[in-house]
């Protein structure tokens, strides 16, 4: 790992500080030396407005001015691909052409292997499921489909099982029901069909619970119509069918009694 590996830069302010205060600090290269004009080797395009010190510059440690730059600049990014600074690598890659940034998938920063896994043709990003980064492998499982998410939906991250269970198909989504993560389950909860749903219904997490009684069909509701937790209760009380309404108007709980009530007056 390099030394400028960092994701942020020292002094650099958040994004509530706004686009306009990023002019406001001093221009610095990503050593922190100070940056001139008469040492770029793009100055001939100052006067086209295409590059500004402080504002949109190649050679900033700044994300934000880099970008202005190669959003500029476009057909120079490609000089750019094996620049020693993680964040010009990173957006020299989104702006060059798809064809020349395949070695970058080997980079050594995972923001630049994540360019990679956007942009590069699904058969390329394939092996980048096991990449060490779980931030990348998020970015590939936002991109496969079918068979090729099987390995990240038993990655040991549950952020990239989590993002893997937002695609994975439908009758794949049952190798996730007993996942140890409460997110992971409540994504399968909500895509999965009516059968294998109805046995989540006793799923140790009443915030799964609830999403399962989100979405099962009001006529299988009746398996979480007693549920100790009155959150799954609730739900259930606006969504079972009405012939199974009746001992909910008795609920201890006042609101869950009322909704069942009004909903048996309407008829």
């Amino acid at each position: 790992m390099s030394a400028f590996s960092s994701g942020s830069t020292a002094g650099e302010p958040g994004f509530a500080e706004g686009f306009v205060s990023d002019f406001a600090v001093e221009a610095l290269d990503w050593q922190g030396r100070p940056l001139r004009c008469q040492d770029c080797p793009h100055e001939d395009i100052k006067a086209e407005g295409r590059c500004d010190l402080g504002k949109a510059c190649v050679l900033d440690r700044r994300r934000k001015r880099i970008d202005r730059f190669f959003a500029n600049n476009a057909a120079l990014a490609a000089r750019y691909l094996d620049h020693p600074y993680f964040e010009v690598r990173a957006l020299a890659a989104r702006h060059a052409s798809v064809f020349l940034i395949t070695p970058l998938k080997d980079d050594a920063e995972p923001d630049v292997r994540m360019v990679c896994a956007e942009r590069l043709p699904i058969a390329r990003i394939r092996d980048m499921r096991f990449d060490p980064e779980p931030r990348v492998r998020i970015a590939v499982a936002q991109r496969l489909e079918g068979s090729d998410l099987v390995a990240l939906m038993s990655d040991v991250d549950y952020t990239v099982r989590m993002a893997a269970a937002r695609r994975a198909p439908a009758d794949a989504l049952v190798y996730l029901m007993h996942d140890p993560e409460v997110d992971v389950r409540r994504i399968v909860a909500a895509r999965l069909a009516q059968v294998p749903l109805a046995r989540m219904a006793d799923d140790a997490d009443p915030l799964v619970r609830v999403v399962v009684a989100e979405h099962l069909d009001p006529e299988r509701l009746v398996a979480l119509r007693g549920d100790p937790d009155m959150r799954v209760r609730f739900v259930v009380a606006e969504r079972i069918s009405p012939a199974f309404l009746a001992p909910l108007t008795h609920d201890d709980v006042p609101p869950i009694a009322e909704v069942a009530r009004e909903r048996l007056a309407a008829g």
